[in-house]
């Protein structure tokens, strides 16, 4: 075996010292783990309803909008009256513009939109009304579909999921 110099034993001495007290260290934080699990987690990480938005009234319920932390996800909007998928896209996306900035968030601020198509083959024409908004710098992710089918029969409908 190599002899030692003495700066290499305290060298040795102190490498050892310092991982003995980071052993003791995680073994204090692991023992305050029950204390951190018992506690009540914070306010902000429930259900809720965002401050300026109704209630849902009976006998649907559904709710417009729901936060979750610093989350929205929005229900769809559409409109159920007569007219083109130009004029439907636009009533959509202002009234789902309106439902952003009543919950304190705004068209800049979606993460991701979900769109329903009654037919695929109006795909180009509304996205020429999509594509107008402002959606910031970074637009949201986005799925486009054609389900079979869509309640009250609208040509457009669209939700979102955004943030405060």
């Amino acid at each position: 075996m190599e002899k030692q110099s003495r700066r290499g034993l305290l060298r040795n001495a102190a490498k050892a010292a310092m991982v003995a007290m980071s052993g003791v260290m995680i073994q204090e934080k692991a023992s305050a783990l029950p204390e951190i699990a018992a506690s009540k987690p914070s306010g902000h990480m429930e259900k809720r309803l965002p401050a300026g938005i109704t209630p849902p009234s009976p006998p649907v319920p559904i709710s417009n909008v729901v936060a979750f932390g610093n989350l929205l996800f929005f229900s769809s909007v559409g409109d159920h009256a007569p007219g083109t998928i130009e004029e439907h896209t636009k009533f959509a996306i202002d009234e789902l513009e309106k439902n952003l900035i009543a919950a304190g968030s705004s068209l800049q601020k979606v993460l991701k939109v979900s769109v329903f198509l009654k037919n695929i083959d109006d795909y180009e024409r509304m996205n020429v009304v999509y594509k107008a908004r402002n959606w910031g710098p970074i637009p949201p992710a986005r799925t486009v579909i054609s389900p079979a089918g869509i309640p009250y029969n609208p040509l457009f409908e669209i939700d979102c999921i955004a943030y405060i």
